[in-house]
């Protein structure tokens, strides 16, 4: 099978890009080299906390430059999905304003008066009656959506519950089970695709994590590719019945590959047996 030239880039943020607001080496030439090759490109987070301008702050003082426009987040997935579902609807949301942002965007009004919704992101103050109140409303037959399944997240005091975990304790109190629309959903591939008018087979998803990262650019029919500069080790890699595209040690390894041909020596599916490539640039 011939595959497509690779048109366009879909990366991770977090453990591909930076540590925390710590850049990992070759982050900002990768992002300059999208920029200059002219393809397409987002960066992907399943962090429904900030707005993409904030994601972009943020980026900026880790000296990477990333257009806003070129953001896409577990809240804007969830927006767009929800507008798509159900226009012009209603929800309570427990989240910060990345989420509430994203919803008010698409037309939703935001309310604890019988919701269509309740929607459930990342927050660093979640609240007990924030919380009950949404155990409340999932009980009485609103639908229950989470951005993430994420049940934990990295801080510079050490680890903190995310919106898996406090998913896991609503759904413990209602036995409701929320439908989660970021990673490894494939929905949030497929609705960054739809942003930027892209095609899944001429699409390269880069990420740090086997379960999200990777399962969901598969699924979604992208080409992957493994960094190992965040939460999957090396001889992690093959304990998963699924395998990446290419594994490499850093971002810093595809800064030559931006622009290449997506076939041949020195393309993403040079070396496909992943096993045996980590390493290879």
């Amino acid at each position: 099978m011939t595959l497509r030239p690779v048109e366009t880039w879909l990366t991770d943020m977090d453990g591909v890009l930076v540590h925390e607001e710590v850049p990992i080496p070759g982050a900002t030439e990768f992002i300059d080299a999208l920029k200059e090759s002219g393809l397409q490109f987002l960066v992907l987070t399943n962090n429904s906390i900030y707005t993409p301008r904030d994601l972009r702050a943020r980026l900026l003082g880790s000296g990477i430059d990333v257009p806003e426009t070129a953001i896409w987040t577990s809240a804007l997935a969830t927006a767009q999905f929800l507008a798509d579902q159900r226009p012009h609807g209603t929800a309570y949301v427990v989240g910060e304003a990345g989420l509430t942002t994203a919803l008010h965007d698409v037309g939703y009004v935001m309310t604890d008066r019988d919701p269509d919704y309740v929607v459930l992101g990342e927050t660093r103050t979640y609240s007990f009656e924030a919380i009950t109140r949404a155990i409340r409303l999932v009980d009485a037959g609103a639908r229950f959506i989470a951005t993430n399944p994420d049940p934990s997240g990295p801080s510079q005091q050490g680890m903190l519950p995310a919106t898996g975990a406090v998913a896991a304790l609503i759904t413990a109190a209602t036995g409701r089970t929320p439908y989660y629309v970021g990673k490894p959903n494939p929905l949030m591939m497929r609705s960054a695709l739809n942003r930027l008018d892209a095609h899944s087979e001429s699409t390269v998803m880069v990420g740090d994590r086997m379960d999200t990262d990777i399962v969901s650019g598969l699924e979604a029919g992208l080409r992957t590719v493994l960094v190992t500069t965040g939460s999957t080790r090396p001889e992690d890699v093959e304990r998963f019945p699924y395998r990446p595209t290419r594994v490499v040690d850093s971002i810093a390894d595809l800064v030559a590959m931006v622009g290449s041909p997506a076939r041949g020596e020195h393309g993403i599916d040079a070396g496909h047996d992943s096993g045996e490539g980590h390493g290879e640039g």
